[in-house]
């Protein structure tokens, strides 16, 4: 932690600011319990980099940068890195020659750690200083090294026998291997861990930005005593082994505070584990972050004003309608509203707003709950998920009665939620005056920003995109988002982007996902054609002379923008 007097003098010192505007920073940091380089930083005063080569000079030790520099194992391992994260300090540079080696720090008084890596490492010790960002990208370096991790601790449970349930609690082998799974998902940003029994062994997979990839192979010896800590951990009975079961838990690392739940299934090998991991630290999105284009970001803020109504989100599991319903209800929230969920499970807490979470086993369902909602004298009413013809019928009536509903549906896109309300004997009707707006949407892999690089279509690849999609609607989205294209207005010699692969997206071109949007308002001319049950391609023809962007164009274009690639648009959305 540099003192605040510090920093002040290395503002004053460069005439970056006043001493009255250094004062006011320094209450206004203080005041908000954040550290001061913190809140520089938020100001954008002054580049990060610029700051902390002006106070490296202020602390007469150098400056480096080590976002972009691969640090050798045996060098990394000099340091644990349970003292790198905690301290901020790293060792990047041993000298055999001269027993020296190199260490960065985001605080050159810290005098106790650097007397401690001297005498725990015998060398001479030069001081550097450096970002938080760099003493970060070090820290994930560790990280990358799984496999060893896994080697410690499986070698004393390979020399045993299988373990009972009894031990698990003083096993700290297995405690560890469980923590360091979960550790390292957090750290991948996983969505789910999947365990896996085999006939001869345990694969551990992580799904990270929608995509399963195997993380590391475990030994059969250590099954029993695995699947008995989780368990444990998710307060399920360790006997029971014929029967599904589902859990809970909550856990925090690197200052995250993540919400597991956890479902266990038997399988012919034994039990299959698959956790999905809820970052409930994580802030609420806007609508912009979300990754609307212009068009549907319009047509939705003109529509969560409407004090009644549906607003639906369609897609397949895992495409991200949760998130968007959150997000909306994010910016209703003000406390001239009720506003009340019924949930399966609840996702995120919001502060301010009334959620429940459906238990079918005492009969607590979305149906039951949402008339019991009804009594609760709500404005805006969320619920989890239509699943049953009764749910949507009693949401569409409260719809109707002045209630302004938010729900998912299971369906391809957005036009197809209009003939599933209709399946679920929802009366045309009714879809007609209380639907409002319907946002289908997938998610797809966001191209990595440190290694993308350009390219251009080439006949096959035209081609290949021409049996998918419509290309003349494709143009028409480019066109009507504001994009400019070729003189002779094909996708010839438009630059497009991929991925190339680097270290910090593990070689996939890909980091992040952001949405494909699809939204589909009803208007006055899409109403008339509902009350007359007209066809789904009437209705699309329909909805796009009114403006709609399908999934597609808005991919496309999003492609073109460098955001993703025509191989995830081919991935995800069809025509």
């Amino acid at each position: 932690m540099i003192h605040p007097d510090r920093i002040k003098r290395v503002l004053l010192k460069h005439s970056i600011v006043t001493e009255k505007i250094a004062d006011d920073l320094i209450a206004q940091a203080k005041q908000k319990n954040v550290n001061l380089l913190i809140f520089l930083e938020q100001q954008e005063l002054i580049p990060e980099e610029d700051l902390y080569e002006k106070l490296a000079s202020d602390f007469a030790v150098p400056f480096i940068n080590l976002q972009n520099v691969t640090i050798p194992q045996p060098v990394l391992e000099i340091l644990p890195e349970a003292i790198a994260h905690t301290h901020e300090v790293v060792v990047f540079e041993y000298n055999q020659a001269d027993h020296s080696i190199k260490i960065a720090t985001t605080d050159p008084d810290d005098l106790q750690t650097i007397d401690f890596l001297r005498k725990k490492t015998g060398c001479t010790v030069t001081v550097y200083f450096t970002t938080p960002a760099s003493i970060t990208a070090v820290v994930s370096q560790y990280h990358s090294h799984i496999e060893k991790e896994f080697a410690l601790f499986q070698q004393p449970l390979e020399r045993g026998n299988q373990l009972s349930a009894s031990d698990i609690t003083q096993n700290i082998p297995i405690i560890k291997m469980v923590d360091t799974i979960l550790d390292y998902a957090i750290f991948q940003n996983a969505s789910d861990v999947h365990i896996e029994p085999t006939d001869k062994n345990i694969v551990i997979r992580f799904r990270v930005d929608g995509i399963l990839r195997d993380v590391m192979t475990l030994p059969k010896s250590i099954q029993s005593g695995l699947v008995a800590r989780i368990k444990i951990l998710a307060n399920l009975k360790l006997d029971e082994h014929r029967l599904p079961q589902d859990g809970r838990l909550n856990i925090t690392a690197n200052a995250k505070r993540v919400a597991v739940r956890v479902s266990i299934l038997p399988v012919y090998d034994g039990e299959k584990i698959v956790m999905r991991l809820l970052d409930e630290s994580k802030n609420i999105l806007t609508l912009e972050q979300l990754g609307l284009n212009t068009v549907a970001l319009a047509v939705l803020r003109r529509h969560i004003t409407k004090p009644h109504g549906m607003i639906l989100a369609t897609g397949p599991t895992g495409s991200g309608k949760t998130t968007t319903l959150y997000t909306v209800l994010s910016i209703m929230n003000t406390p001239g509203v009720n506003i009340s969920t019924i949930e399966d499970p609840i996702e995120y807490r919001m502060n301010r707003i009334n959620q429940s979470q459906v238990n079918p086993k005492i009969g607590f369902t979305f149906a039951s709950g949402l008339r019991s909602l009804l009594r609760q004298d709500p404005n805006i009413i969320m619920v989890g998920e239509i699943r049953d013809d009764e749910t949507a019928q009693i949401a569409a009536h409260a719809a109707m009665t002045g209630h302004l509903v938010l729900s998912t549906l299971h369906t391809n896109d957005a036009i197809s939620a209009v003939f599933r309300l209709a399946e679920m004997a929802v009366p045309h009707f009714l879809i007609a005056s209380t639907v409002n707006v319907i946002v289908a949407q997938r998610l797809v892999r966001r191209i990595c920003s440190d290694c993308v690089q350009s390219y251009q279509l080439n006949k096959a690849s035209i081609d290949e995109i021409s049996q998918r999609y419509n290309l003349t609607d494709v143009l028409d989205g480019f066109k009507r988002l504001g994009e400019e294209l070729t003189e002779d207005g094909s996708l010839e010699h438009l630059n497009f982007f991929r991925g190339g692969g680097c270290a910090k997206c593990g070689d996939t071109g890909y980091r992040g996902r952001l949405g494909l949007y699809e939204v589909f308002e009803m208007t006055e001319a899409a109403s008339q054609a509902v009350l007359r049950q007209a066809s789904k391609e009437e209705l699309l023809q329909i909805a796009m002379r009114d403006g709609m962007i399908t999934m597609a164009q808005d991919g496309f274009v999003k492609a073109k923008r460098g955001l993703t690639t025509i191989e995830e648009i081919l991935r995800v959305a069809k025509e």
